[in-house]
């Protein structure tokens, strides 16, 4: 049925024995330890349910994108943000977010922390993070990192417990960040940083471990070999070299003329594999997406998705404002948006472009091309 089945059966048995799960998050491993067996339980539900894909989840969530506000402090040059939402801009309250918790929280892994816009512009964002960590759950961040270079932000980011933030620098100069990260300003992103390591290193903490991003783009791919360097001197614990995001219809904006120019001229950091005739890329018969199953994304007004490839907010499946989410979950549009996905992807114009229906292309850690840990001692260290 599946290539890792008896490995996924495996990590169950072992999962069940010691009570100690291990999952691994955009790169990024988080452990859990003296695990509620229930949330054992529900999870080898749910990534079995994954295998078959059945029009009714066989349990809960195990992942929650949540995005905590649509509003940003820069203008990055393919985002759908600074091209400008079909949705009101706003900050998803904190009783919203609580619901989510109260709903999830039983079953949930893992919080991812952003969507779209700037996370940590929300002012109830720390308050947000602390909730979930109150629950046991992981949380990762996703920040352009100026936020931190001034006033508390450093010293809540580390007291909310969070457990890990990825940055994201695409330069090396000025010059090469700017070019895609428009309105930013590196100096004041590599002081936020400075002062997160600060910080942690001030309240005796071990969190959170902070992921340098740099997403490869023509205009910044030689730059790569200086990033090891600018990893060391800002004391993050993690590097990554990511793969651009490019689409050319459906639900996001860009479209491939304006993402053309920007894809690097480096094959290994290419976002699709092509076809070697026509140079143009593979679509995939089966597409190998899970988040039907195990990870949906709740937009700052409390609408949920079926994952963050919806940026303009055009396929809500409910409101959390209204209905719990167990009904959202389980409910007519969500069973017949899995319905169609299993029986052909293609008439979904949410499924049909997004990057996981080409070869070598997907929506999460698998767009990462290079991944290293450091220790600032020895030169790797695993987390």
């Amino acid at each position: 049925m599946n290539g890792d089945l008896p490995e996924k059966v495996l990590r169950a048995l072992r999962a069940l024995a010691t009570r100690r799960v291990t999952i691994e998050c955009d790169r990024m491993p988080f452990i859990f330890e003296n695990v509620p067996l229930r949330k054992i339980l529900n999870w080898i539900l749910v990534e079995a349910s994954i295998l078959v894909k059945p029009e009714k989840p066989w349990g809960w969530p195990t992942h929650v994108q949540v995005e905590p506000t649509t509003g940003c402090n820069l203008k990055c040059v393919l985002c759908p943000v600074t091209e400008g939402l079909e949705r009101p801009q706003r900050h998803m309250e904190l009783r919203i977010f609580q619901k989510i918790i109260d709903e999830l929280g039983h079953h949930l892994f893992i919080i991812l922390l952003w969507d779209w816009g700037e996370p940590f512009l929300n002012p109830s964002i720390y308050d947000m993070i602390s909730a979930a960590r109150k629950r046991r759950i992981g949380v990762i961040s996703s920040t352009n990192g100026h936020v931190f270079a001034t006033g508390d932000h450093a010293e809540r980011l580390v007291h909310s417990g969070i457990d890990y933030i990825i940055v994201a620098v695409d330069g090396v100069t000025q010059a090469t960040y700017e070019q895609y990260r428009q309105g930013g300003d590196l100096a004041i992103v590599k002081a936020g940083i400075k002062r997160i390591v600060e910080a942690r290193r001030a309240l005796h903490s071990k969190t959170p471990l902070i992921d340098l991003r740099f997403i490869v783009m023509r205009h910044n791919e030689h730059e790569i070999p200086h990033l090891k360097e600018l990893a060391r001197s800002l004391e993050v614990d993690a590097l990554t070299l990511r793969a651009l995001c490019t689409y050319d219809d459906g639900e996001y904006c860009v479209t491939e003329a304006d993402g053309t120019a920007f894809v690097p001229e480096n094959p290994a950091y290419q976002p699709f594999k092509l076809d070697p005739r026509r140079q143009s890329r593979i679509r995939r018969d089966t597409n190998p997406c899970k988040v039907l199953w195990n990870n949906p994304a709740i937009h700052s007004d409390g609408k949920v998705f079926p994952c963050s490839f919806d940026p303009h907010g055009r396929n809500a499946l409910g409101d959390l404002s209204e209905s719990n989410f167990r009904d959202i979950w389980w409910g007519p549009g969500y069973g017949a948006l899995r319905r169609k996905f299993r029986s052909d992807y293609r008439q979904l114009s949410l499924c049909r472009d997004c990057t996981y229906a080409f070869e070598g292309g997907a929506m999460g850690e698998e767009r990462d091309r290079e991944a290293y840990f450091f220790d600032h001692e020895s030169e790797s260290i695993a987390l």
